[in-house]
């Protein structure tokens, strides 16, 4: 079994700056893509950014690129989304997943494990 926890949620005002965290325990060799999902109230969860099991691929949705960057620190099992000049329609709760291929890209149909998710609002 795997378990993902995230943390470094909470209020923020447009423009600022987060940085989301993500833990897995448990059978961690089933960690190896990784990625960041969120759904807004009312809409569906959508892709935010996924990296590599290494770190060298990484993608992220055109909403966030500039302003969102994924990381991993595979010694702490952590993979990371600092996210910054935060705007309002960022607002949601944010997911990590894991999946133990390589890399799995933006369709969260390839990933195994979720974490119960983190909320993120942006005031404006």
């Amino acid at each position: 079994q795997v378990q993902l926890v995230e943390s470094g949620g909470g209020l923020v005002q447009a423009g600022g700056s987060l940085r989301l965290s993500c833990t897995a325990s448990g059978r961690t060799s089933s960690c190896r893509a990784m990625g960041w999902f969120r759904q807004a109230p009312g809409k569906e969860r959508e892709f935010v950014a996924g990296i590599s099991w290494s770190g060298d691929s990484t993608d992220y949705a055109d909403s966030v690129k500039g302003r969102f960057i994924i990381s991993r620190d595979n010694a702490k099992n952590t993979v990371y989304l600092q996210m910054n000049s935060l705007k309002p329609e960022d607002t949601a709760v944010y997911y990590c997943a894991a999946d133990r291929a390589y890399y799995s890209g933006k369709y969260y149909q390839n990933y195994d494990y979720w974490g119960q998710g983190t909320q993120v609002t942006v005031s404006s």
